[in-house]
């Protein structure tokens, strides 16, 4: 079974369009900032999604109108 899973992280974001966005802006941001000092062993794909299952991640939910 792959951590985190799939149903965790939609549940924190709400959907699963949204988990796809969230997880690519903070995966670009770990890149630009190169957070990741480890950048060999974990791809940053998988960093944010772990920060995401932790709630590190803070996210704004618009409304289109």
């Amino acid at each position: 079974m792959r951590y985190p899973a799939l149903n965790d992280l939609i549940e924190e974001t709400g959907d699963k369009y949204s988990l796809v966005i969230v997880t690519a802006k903070r995966s670009r941001q770990i890149v630009e900032a190169n957070i990741n000092d480890d950048s060999h062993i974990i791809n940053p794909v998988s960093l944010a999604a772990k920060e995401i299952a932790m709630g590190k991640v803070e996210f704004l939910k618009t409304t289109q109108q």
